[in-house]
């Protein structure tokens, strides 16, 4: 944001009249205040004046007080609430998410553990922010996207509910939105974003009794979901730059979409959402392997979590609620890093590759790829 002043003109015939009174004001401030010196000069002992002198000469020179430079852009997440959010257009935004071996979340890095990459060349990272447990709590908008094809059984679905449900209660403290959207052969919007825990219920008891679909048109929801959040959930919140988030929760089969998997991950980019889908223990009961590792569905192989920084996650009967509480963990535990690209790269019109590094050993996932200038 920028803020710009109002400039009151003279008119032309008035400036020499004006100038002349200003300096006859100063003129008569000078001489007041080297009178009042004079008189206080000559009211002292020549003991004390010369104690006054040598004290001043033995006084170190004061550094001058500057101002701070106006910054681009403030934080990103202010520690303190009342602080005011301002983002500069210039400026190139990425959430990154880093785990561990475990797949847990690493909160305790600091900017020097992170190096950022423009197309292979390291820039400075401008600006640095991670939720502080002390600090301001970043708010998130959520879309669930839950799908109600033939393949899902009620009893998922209301395993899926309660999930859901765990999910919401542990983020409404920060002043949080949800949106429910359930999809199969067409995508229907149960409950848009709200805040309210009795209204998202009613969106709940709606999904319960949902009819089932033929056909999984997962990218055409996932697509529909992008826009709803561009639409009805800005970028900021409270003063503070809101998380996006879709959670899909499907077989992993999706089947009739009209839209591509690339067009809903570049404009999840475009929009910095990120995706994180759910597959349900009823893909397992189709495809059976003895490897303890989950068999990747197609929706795994289409990129479309791990290419805008969220993941893929697998239930069973019996880790519903457990799975959904970590995933509200994970949402929050992000990252953002932000740097200021060369002014020869910010309106070229080009696709810049982003890349994003930390401690060996450490994984690494962000929101977005890259950026077009």
């Amino acid at each position: 944001m920028r803020l710009t002043g109002n400039i009151i003109k003279v008119p032309r015939a008035s400036r020499p009249r004006l100038r002349v009174r200003l300096a006859r004001a100063r003129l008569l401030a000078l001489s007041s205040a080297l009178a009042a010196a004079l008189v206080l000069a000559g009211s002292l002992p020549a003991s004390t004046q010369s104690q006054i002198q040598r004290n001043d000469s033995r006084r170190p020179e004061q550094p001058k007080q500057t101002r701070p430079p106006a910054a681009g852009a403030a934080e990103i997440l202010p520690e303190d609430p009342d602080d005011v959010l301002t983002i500069d257009t210039n400026l190139v935004l990425v959430d990154v998410t880093v785990t561990d071996a475990g797949g847990r979340p690493v909160r305790d890095l600091r900017p020097e553990d992170f190096k950022l990459y423009e197309d292979g060349v390291e820039r400075p990272i401008s600006f640095f922010n991670v939720e502080r447990r002390t600090g301001a709590k970043r708010p998130v908008a959520v879309v669930f996207l839950v799908d109600v094809s033939g393949s899902v059984s009620p009893e998922e679905v209301g395993r899926i509910t309660r999930a859901m449900r765990a999910f919401s209660t542990s983020l409404y403290e920060r002043e949080s939105v949800f949106a429910l959207v359930s999809f199969g052969m067409r995508v229907r919007v149960l409950q848009e974003f709200t805040a309210s825990a009795e209204k998202l219920e009613r969106g709940y008891r709606k999904l319960e009794r949902e009819p089932n679909g033929l056909s999984t048109h997962t990218y055409d929801a996932v697509d529909d979901a992008v826009r709803l959040l561009k639409r009805h959930a800005p970028r900021s919140r409270g003063r503070r730059l809101l998380k996006r988030v879709v959670v899909v929760v499907t077989d992993g089969f999706p089947v009739g979409d009209t839209v591509s998997p690339k067009t809903v991950i570049e404009r999840a980019n475009n929009e910095e959402v990120s995706i994180y889908t759910v597959t349900l223990p009823s893909f397992p009961r189709f495809m059976a392997s003895a490897a303890d590792a989950p068999i990747p569905t197609p929706l795994d192989v289409s990129g479309l979590a791990e290419k805008t920084g969220g993941s893929n996650l697998y239930a069973t009967a019996q880790n519903f609620e457990p799975l959904f509480k970590s995933l509200a963990d994970e949402v929050v535990s992000t990252y953002v890093l932000a740097f200021y690209p060369p002014d020869a790269n910010r309106r070229d019109g080009r696709y810049r590759q982003i890349r994003v590094a930390t401690r060996p050993g450490l994984n690494v996932r962000q929101s977005r790829p890259g950026y077009k200038s």
